[in-house]
């Protein structure tokens, strides 16, 4: 059995709860330094979240960062930085979008075709990157920030009248069409006044499943988890690297795509200029978070979703609801240099137990030549 490691684990949690300490921190001293009252923006966000009906915003906006986080967190095993998630996940919002709004089918078969669409597009927008990499060795930072830039001209262009798009009537935005009922995802009803949780959010719930299952429990997550440490070494013992990073970045603009079905299927069931923005970035700062493991980045997604939806409250109280924006940058800033301060102390505490193991093997040896 397993000996259970109790310094891992402590140095497991240090690292949030150390950025969030000193964010946190950094926070309130913003906040004094601006003349404000340091402790009254939380007081409100705490009360504003006691609504229902702000507690299934925050959920379902968890579900979004979720599955954008777990998009990015496939890359970070393979040691790969998958910047590209935002416009994977927009471009296959879209086409999906399309899709759903031109095809009528029986709901499971019309839902189930919107997500392939989503997922296909997804993995293939990464998959350039992927090839990029492995064919060239083109940094999959620099591919994944141009196709982002590309992902949004393109979606921009399609989404004009005289493509794709539809502008209805009296109104400035654009959209793909609306996709009929059959391809809506049925959601869980929280009250006439609380609204509904998406029904994708528990697919990402399962998304997160499978994710820990395929990382651990399967030879593919090994070999994942073996060529992100070492390339080389994963090579000498037989694995095919370039593969394996096609492979990753695949995966990850697949689940990338899955991002924007929670929105999509759940609430506007049509790709407009008003849909989000800026999910893959937020991704990015709650994998770093909750450290590529499945369930410190759903404890993650909550506290970014929470940051964000308990704080539209703040302006009617006279604080800039952007105090939120403030701290979740902070947060990034505080995860680099915590995760590195507990990296470095975890390895001191490695040499020390190796030292005292050392002495002790020592000891003992030369007692047993004393006794003889």
């Amino acid at each position: 059995m397993k000996k259970f490691d109790k310094d891992r684990l402590i140095l497991g949690f240090a690292g949030p709860v150390l950025a969030l300490v000193v964010a946190l921190a950094l926070t309130t001293v913003v906040l004094l330094a601006s003349g404000q009252n340091p402790f009254e923006p939380y007081r409100i966000m705490f009360e504003s979240a006691s609504y229902a009906d702000v507690q299934v915003l925050i959920i379902n906006q968890a579900g979004t960062y979720y599955l954008a986080a777990l998009a990015v967190a496939v890359g970070f095993r393979m040691n790969l930085f998958n910047i590209g998630v935002d416009g994977q996940y927009r471009l296959a919002a879209m086409m999906a979008a399309l899709v759903g709004a031109s095809v009528d089918l029986p709901g499971p078969l019309h839902i189930a075709l919107i997500v392939i669409v989503a997922m296909l597009v997804g993995a293939f927008w990464s998959g350039i990157a992927g090839f990029l990499k492995t064919t060239r060795g083109v940094s999959e930072v620099v591919s994944t920030i141009m196709l982002n830039s590309i992902a949004t001209a393109l979606v921009a262009w399609m989404i004009l009248p005289k493509n794709f798009g539809e502008q209805p009537p009296g109104s400035n935005n654009l959209t793909t069409g609306e996709i009929p009922e059959s391809g809506w995802f049925p959601g869980l009803p929280m009250g006439d006044m609380a609204g509904e949780i998406y029904g994708f959010t528990f697919v990402a719930a399962g998304c997160g499943v499978l994710y820990w299952f395929a990382l651990n429990r399967t030879r593919f997550g090994f070999d994942l988890r073996a060529t992100g440490a070492s390339e080389t070494a994963a090579q000498a013992s037989g694995v095919d690297a370039k593969k394996m990073v096609l492979t990753s970045m695949l995966i990850s603009g697949a689940v990338a795509g899955l991002a924007g079905m929670p929105t999509l299927l759940g609430d506007t069931h049509t790709y407009s200029l008003d849909f989000p923005t800026g999910i893959g970035f937020t991704g990015i700062t709650i994998a770093l978070l909750g450290r590529n493991n499945p369930l410190g980045i759903a404890l993650s997604a909550l506290l970014i979703a929470f940051l964000d939806k308990s704080s539209a409250s703040l302006d009617q109280y006279g604080y800039e609801k952007e105090i939120a924006t403030i701290m979740q940058g902070l947060i990034v800033i505080s995860v680099v240099v915590s995760y590195e301060l507990v990296r470095r102390y975890g390895i001191r505490r490695q040499q020390q137990k190796v030292g005292e193991e050392l002495a002790a093997g020592h000891a003992l040896t030369t007692e047993k030549e004393a006794a003889l």
